[in-house]
């Protein structure tokens, strides 16, 4: 991006592992059906790697990552060896550098409140496995 405050576009505070899963595929022009009978998993599973809702274990990885041809670290955290991102058609204006911000923030937030949720979540097993109400 020609801004040098925003971050990459695949980066780690900008993408998640599921976008830049799905960019890498797009990029390696496989659709997610093609990458799935590659790698032998299921569609579904795929699917669950790009919205983020599941984690490949490190074989899946590993093989995801040789498959797109890119690196592990790359699909981890966006540094290292991954594509660009698509070339920006023209520089980003104040208010649409404004609203990535804002994006940024919030999903700053959302991960902050999952994770509080998870520790809750964890907490509340334990007091119910203690027999403490």
């Amino acid at each position: 991006m020609t801004d040098d405050t925003l971050e990459g576009w695949f980066s780690e505070g900008t993408a998640t592992f599921g976008d830049r899963v799905a960019g890498a595929r797009e990029q390696a022009g496989m659709t997610q059906d093609q990458l799935a009978r590659r790698l032998g998993v299921k569609l579904k599973t795929v699917q669950g790697w790009e919205n983020d809702a599941l984690e490949p274990r490190a074989n899946k990885l590993q093989m995801l990552a040789g498959m797109l041809n890119v690196s592990i670290v790359w699909l981890l955290t966006g540094e290292g060896d991954g594509p660009d991102g698509p070339p920006p058609d023209r520089p980003a204006s104040a208010e649409a550098r404004q609203v990535m911000a804002e994006l940024s923030r919030i999903r700053a937030q959302a991960l902050a409140l999952a994770q509080a949720v998870g520790q809750m979540e964890r907490r509340v097993r334990t007091l119910l496995k203690e027999g403490v109400e």
